[in-house]
């Protein structure tokens, strides 16, 4: 495909959303591969469209990856921010020489850098974390115009997604007096309607995502050593819309509009260590903790209160891998590398497979799973309730990958610790 050309950054923003307009049916116009799929899908935040790494999509998935190449790659610096899509751009961070972060968009067809903007931000983390390196963690969260991006040291920066310009930044520490997290801003912000919501500056907080006002702060946690390893989803349980907010030693759900806390349930962890993504399935929420258990809290409500009640638990631990749901059963991957089937109206455990890697990041379509292993291998699994079974596997990573996959139509985006590498199937 001819690399497309983006006018210059000082063009008027009408010129600019026009080119980027043509960019964008020109790839759509472009040939697709299985399926009749384009590129045009959105991969906008942490862990995609809706938040649970789930596609919706007529199409299935090949059955193995003998056709999926590797289009372009392009070299960064370290980082474990995934990156993100949104029509013709994808989205990707890194630190500098321990100094500085940087945020690049590049062209989605080519990997051509179109811009960058940066700033002094770095930190060192503590103890176990030390290991895997003092890079960004966060992954940040497209509108369409704005790109929100959670700085380590609890700052978060809104830039335009055109030009990479700066529209406003909070510096949570310095306007809220709060501590830097010991192990830096992870939490990856969630951007719905018009407030962005963030666990930074020692709680849960809303913020107008126009000017970066605060309209409300919650779950109080005191930051620093304390502050939150996860990142808040949107669910609608009992037909009330809430976001449902792992912290470190609690789950609770969250009125949007008030930030009034509807519902608490202390999660057993060791050190607090509660990282997953809240899994939300009909009126309950799954988790899983370090060192402990997998718990499914039933979410019940009776004249306007809320209760959350241990519906189930079972002895697989997670650890830093975020479940995908299909067909009423979770597929978590546990902190003994190992992947387990969850019947989530139950409890049980169906099957357990061989160990892998310590982390994957997954993306479910139908009846398959796509892993990436953070040594690099990604995996095709049939989702299958009654056994494990892998579909193929394939080398996509020149380094460690700890970012979380984005897949985007026929296309995959891996960002490993060297850089960030665009595949598709044809």
């Amino acid at each position: 495909m001819k690399q497309l050309m983006d006018p210059p950054t000082n063009a008027p923003r009408s010129s600019l959303r026009a080119a980027r307009s043509v960019a964008l049916l020109l790839l759509l116009a472009a040939p697709t591969a299985y399926g009749g799929e384009s590129i045009r899908t959105n991969w906008p935040q942490w862990r995609g469209p809706d938040r649970n790494s789930l596609i919706v999509s007529a199409a299935p998935w090949p059955k193995d990856l003998s056709n999926l190449n590797r289009r372009w790659r392009v070299e960064l610096e370290q980082g474990y921010s995934g990156p993100i899509v949104w029509e013709d751009r994808v989205f990707v961070c890194e630190t500098h020489a321990a100094t500085d972060e940087i945020v690049r968009a590049l062209d989605r067809a080519t990997g051509r850098e179109i811009w960058r903007a940066s700033w002094k931000g770095s930190m060192s983390v503590p103890f176990f974390a030390k290991k895997n390196g003092d890079w960004i963690r966060a992954t940040p969260a497209c509108d369409g115009e704005s790109l929100f991006v959670a700085g380590m040291r609890d700052v978060l920066v809104c830039l335009n997604i055109d030009t990479g310009s700066e529209r406003w930044r909070v510096d949570f520490p310095a306007k809220l007096k709060t501590p830097v997290p010991s192990f830096g801003f992870v939490s990856s912000p969630l951007v719905i309607g018009e407030y962005v919501y963030v666990q930074a500056g020692g709680g849960f907080i809303k913020l107008n995502k126009k000017t970066g006002e605060i309209i409300w702060r919650a779950l109080a946690d005191g930051g620093g050593m304390s502050s939150a390893f996860s990142s808040p989803v949107a669910a609608t349980i009992h037909g009330v819309p809430q976001l449902v907010v792992q912290m470190r030693e609690k789950l609770a759900g969250v009125a949007p509009e008030t930030g009034d806390v509807l519902w608490s349930q202390v999660v057993p962890s060791y050190r607090g260590m509660n990282i997953l993504t809240p899994t939300v399935f009909a009126d309950g929420v799954l988790t899983s903790s370090h060192k402990n258990k997998t718990f499914f809290y039933h979410i019940d409500k009776r004249d306007d209160v809320f209760q959350a009640d241990e519906a189930w638990t079972t002895s697989g631990q997670g650890y830093m891998s975020s479940p995908v749901v299909i067909d009423q059963h979770a597929y978590l991957h546990l902190g003994n590398g190992r992947l387990c089937c969850l019947d989530l109206r139950t409890g049980q455990q169906t099957w357990r497979s061989k160990p892998f890697g310590e982390y994957w990041s997954m993306v479910a379509k139908r009846d398959r799973i796509l892993a990436l292993d953070e040594r690099g291998e990604l995996l095709l699994i049939e989702a299958n309730s009654k056994e494990f079974h892998l579909l193929d596997s394939k080398e996509a990573a020149d380094a460690e990958s700890w970012a979380h996959l984005a897949v985007c139509g026929d296309w995959i985006f891996v960002r490993d610790l060297k850089g960030l590498s665009a595949f598709s199937w044809q």
